[in-house]
C-alpha cells in the first residue's frame, strides 16, 4: 500500500522527466496493472430503490473503493481519495475509521498534520450518482486534492481519461464524470505510477496539468477549493452514464440536488422499507445486538441488483488472489456473483425478517435465470445470468425446492422448474455424489450436499402431493428415504484416526468412509490426505434440515470431533473452521491467499462466523436455547465498525497487529453471514430453526 508521505515514487518523478505542463497529453501509457482493492470493507451501500439510481459505493481502508456501476457484477472505480499537503514537508491521504452513521450512510473521520476531516457517502435515490460531503479543518492553510481512479466495467486497463471542470473517464460502454461543488482549482488525468496525481504530488505540489489520457490505466486528479480555514465544506458528486455527456449530466444534477436533500431521501427510502418488515426478534437484546441486526437487513437488500430482480450477490468485493491475480481470475468479478447457495441463505434470512416479496424474487431468479437448460442450476452467475464459474454443485440444484416450499408455490412454471431439477439430480452419475460439495473444490459423497438433496426432493414431494401429482411425490418419496438411509453407508467412518467411535466426515471420495482413500484438500500446499481424517461443520446441514435427529448418537459424537479438531475460542465467542487444514485464507504473516503461490508459502483458512449461527441453529433443536443467544452474540462480536459482518475473522495464530474474533481481509459485508444472523436472531424467538422444513423433520425424525 502507498505510505503516508509518498516517497516511494520520487524515483519514478525523476524517471519520467515530467514537468509541469500545460496542454499536452499524459506521458507513460498505459500505466501499472490494474487491480481492485482489498476485499474487507468497513461500508456498503446504494440507495433503496428502482434502476433510476444503479450505483453502489463500497469504502474500506479509510475511504471509498470499489463503485459498482450499472449492475452489482460490474465495479467502475477502484478508488477515490482525499489527499491532504502543505505545499512543502508532508502529504498524507486522508483515510481514518469508519461508522454507519444512518442506514447504510457512511462517515468516515480522520486526523493528520495540523488536520481533521469528515466524509460522508450515500448516493441519490434519482441518479447513478455517488455523492460525498466533505468537511475540513485545519490550523493553518492547506490544499486539499481528490485523487479518482476508475475502472469502468469491470476493467481498468483500458479506460480513458479528461481533464477540466470536470475529471471524465470512459471506456467502449460506460462514462464517468466527478464534479465537486465549487469546482476544481487545477486537474489532470495521467496514468497510474507514471503522471499520475500520486507521482504528482511526492514533492507536494501538484505541477502538471495534462488534459488527457488513455487508453490505459488512467487516474485523475482535481484540486479541491478547500483549505480548512477559510474554505471548510466541499459535496463531491460522482455520476455515471453510457456516455461521457450522459454521465456528467447526472452528475451536476446530483450536485444541483445537493447533498443535505439526498441524504433525506437516502435515509426515508430505507427506513420505508424496514417499516414494511417484522419488528426486531426480542432475541436481540443489546443496543449493538439490535444496530447489527438492522445493518444485515440492510446490506440483504441492498444485495439485489436493480436492474435485475432476485439477484443477490454473494459480497461487493474481490478477495486476495481474485482481485489482483489474471491468472486466477482472467477477468475480475469474483464474489459479486448469484451464488444459488448464498442466495438460497440470503432468501431464507428475508422471509424471516418479513420480506418475502425479495424471498419470492430470488426464487424466480434461481429458476427463471439461473437453471440452465438441463435442470440444473449454475455454479454461480453474474446479476445478467452468464454463468461465471461451471461446477455442478447438487446442494444448489436442490436449494430451489427448499425455498419453493417455505414460500408455498406450486404455480405451473415453479413446478415446471422444480420437477427438471430433480431430474436432473436423482439421474446425476453416482447420485447423491455431487461433482463439487459446498466449499467448491472437491467432488465426492458430502454429508451436507445429501442432506440438502434428501430435504430438497421431500419439499418437492409434498409440493407435487398438494398439486395433485401423487405418483411423481412418491417416486421422489423413494428416492430420499433410500438416500436418508444410506448417508451413513457413505459419509460415517468407524475406523478413523479422530474419533474409537463413528462420526461423520467432510466427503468421501469413493463413498467408502472405511477406506484410507487420500484426495489432496485444494487451497493449500499440504499435499495428500487420508479422507478419514478431514471433518467439517456442515455436517449439521443433516440436523438443520431435518433429516436426523439432534441427539443422534453418531451426530453427537461428530461435534466433540468437530469442536476438538476445529473449534477456537476468541475474544468474540466460540468459532470454527470450515475443514480440518483448511488453506483458503491468508498467509502466516496476514499476506494474501493465492492458490499458485510458490512452494514453501501456505495459507491458512480462518474462522467462520456463519457455523456460530449453523451451530445455534443445531442448540435450538438439542434443547439448549441459551447456548443458541450465546452464537448470536459471538456472530454480533465479529461486526466492523461500520456494522459489517465478514465471512472469516482471525484466529488463535493471527499475525502480529490483528486480534483474534475480528475480521481478515476475507469478503466483508458477506450476505450470508448477514442471512444468518437474522435467521438465528428469529429462530432464538421461535425456538427451533424458521427454516427447517417440518415436513422433513416429521418424516426421518418425528419432529411434527
Amino acid at each position: 500500500m502507498r505510505t503516508t508521505v509518498l516517497l516511494s515514487v520520487l524515483a519514478v518523478v525523476a524517471a519520467t522527466g515530467a514537468a509541469p505542463v500545460d496542454g499536452s497529453d499524459a506521458p507513460g501509457a498505459p500505466g501499472a496493472e490494474a487491480v481492485y482493492q482489498p476485499a474487507d470493507k468497513q461500508g456498503f451501500g446504494t440507495a433503496r430503490g428502482g434502476p433510476e439510481s444503479p450505483v453502489w459505493f463500497t469504502v474500506g481502508g479509510g475511504r471509498m473503493t470499489e463503485v459498482f456501476y450499472p449492475d452489482l457484477s460490474t465495479p467502475a472505480t477502484r478508488e477515490l481519495v482525499l489527499v491532504v499537503t502543505d505545499g512543502r514537508s508532508f502529504t498524507e491521504q486522508v483515510r481514518g475509521r469508519t461508522e454507519q452513521v444512518g442506514d447504510l450512510s457512511f462517515r468516515q473521520t480522520a486526523k493528520g498534520t495540523g488536520w481533521s476531516a469528515e466524509t460522508t457517502y450515500v448516493t441519490d435515490p434519482a441518479r447513478a450518482t455517488v455523492l460525498v460531503d466533505v468537511s475540513f479543518r485545519a490550523r493553518t492553510a492547506l490544499r486539499v486534492y481528490a485523487l479518482y481512479d476508475p475502472a469502468l466495467s469491470r476493467e481498468g486497463n483500458d479506460d480513458t481519461a479528461r481533464s477540466g471542470d470536470a475529471l471524465i473517464a470512459s471506456d467502449a460502454a460506460a462514462s464517468s464524470a466527478l464534479v465537486a461543488g465549487h469546482g476544481f482549482g487545477a486537474t489532470s488525468s495521467g496514468y497510474l505510477g507514471t503522471s499520475d496525481g500520486w507521482t504528482d504530488l511526492a514533492d507536494h505540489r501538484m505541477d502538471w496539468r495534462y488534459p488527457k489520457a488513455g487508453p490505459g490505466n488512467v487516474v485523475q486528479t482535481g484540486e479541491l477549493r478547500l483549505d480548512g480555514v477559510r474554505h471548510k465544506k466541499e459535496t463531491l458528486a460522482l455520476g455515471f452514464g453510457q456516455s461521457s455527456n450522459q454521465a456528467l449530466r447526472t452528475a451536476r444534477q446530483s450536485l444541483s440536488t445537493g447533498f443535505a436533500r439526498a441524504a433525506k431521501q437516502y435515509a426515508k427510502g430505507w427506513r420505508d422499507y424496514v417499516s414494511g418488515l417484522r419488528r426486531p426478534p426480542s432475541s436481540v437484546t443489546s443496543a449493538h445486538e439490535r444496530a447489527v441486526y438492522r445493518s444485515s437487513l440492510l446490506v440483504l437488500a441492498a444485495s439485489e441488483d436493480k436492474r435485475n430482480p432476485g439477484a443477490y450477490i454473494a459480497a461487493p468485493g474481490f478477495p486476495w488472489a481474485f482481485g489482483f491475480d489474471r491468472q486466477i481470475a482472467p477477468e475480475f468479478g469474483s464474489y459479486a456473483l448469484v451464488w444459488p447457495r448464498d442466495l438460497y441463505q440470503i432468501a431464507t434470512g428475508l422471509l424471516a425478517a418479513g420480506d418475502s416479496a425479495g424471498a419470492n424474487r430470488a426464487l424466480d431468479y434461481m429458476l427463471g435465470v439461473q437453471q440452465q437448460p438441463d435442470g440444473h442450476l449454475a455454479q454461480n452467475t453474474r446479476v445478467t445470468g452468464e454463468p461465471y464459474w461451471t461446477s455442478v454443485q447438487l446442494d444448489e440444484t436442490a436449494a430451489p425446492m427448499l425455498l419453493a416450499w417455505l414460500l408455498n408455490r406450486t404455480d405451473p412454471s415453479t413446478m415446471d422448474g422444480l420437477r427438471r431439477a430433480a431430474e436432473f439430480m436423482v439421474n446425476y452419475p453416482n447420485a447423491p455424489f455431487t461433482e463439487q460439495e459446498r466449499w467448491e473444490n472437491q467432488s465426492g459423497y458430502s454429508p451436507a450436499t445429501i442432506a440438502s438433496e434428501i430435504a430438497g426432493l421431500v419439499c418437492l414431494a409434498d409440493l407435487l402431493s398438494r398439486s395433485g401429482d401423487t405418483a411423481g411425490a412418491a417416486r421422489y418419496l423413494a428416492i430420499a428415504d433410500r438416500w436418508a438411509s444410506t448417508v451413513e453407508d457413505w459419509t460415517v467412518t468407524s475406523t478413523g484416526p479422530l474419533s474409537g467411535d463413528p462420526y461423520y466426515l467432510r466427503l468421501t471420495k469413493d463413498g467408502n468412509p472405511n477406506a484410507g482413500t487420500t484426495y489432496n484438500l485444494g487451497d493449500n500446499n499440504v499435499g495428500e490426505v487420508d479422507q478419514r481424517a478431514v471433518v467439517d461443520p456442515s455436517f449439521l446441514e443433516l440436523v438443520r434440515l431435518g433429516v436426523r435427529p439432534a441427539d443422534d448418537p453418531v451426530v453427537r459424537n461428530t461435534i466433540a470431533v468437530v469442536d476438538r479438531e476445529l473449534g477456537e475460542r476468541t475474544p468474540a465467542g466460540q468459532l470454527w473452521h470450515r475443514f480440518t487444514d483448511d488453506g483458503y485464507g491468508e498467509q502466516a504473516n496476514g499476506g494474501p491467499w493465492n492458490v499458485i503461490w510458490p512452494a514453501p508459502t501456505r495459507t491458512f483458512g480462518r474462522l467462520w462466523p456463519i457455523f456460530a449461527g449453523e451451530r445455534g441453529e443445531y442448540e435450538l433443536l438439542a434443547g439448549a436455547p441459551a447456548s443458541a443467544r450465546d452464537r448470536l452474540r459471538t456472530i454480533a462480536a465479529t461486526a466492523n465498525s461500520g456494522l459489517m459482518l465478514p465471512e472469516q475473522v482471525w484466529d488463535n495464530q493471527a499475525p502480529p497487529g490483528v486480534h483474534p474474533g475480528t475480521g481478515t481481509t476475507s469478503a466483508t459485508p458477506l450476505a450470508w453471514t448477514h442471512a444468518q444472523y437474522v435467521r438465528l436472531a428469529w429462530s432464538i424467538t421461535a425456538g427451533h430453526p424458521v427454516e427447517q422444513p417440518t415436513v422433513v423433520a416429521c418424516r426421518y425424525t418425528n419432529r411434527c
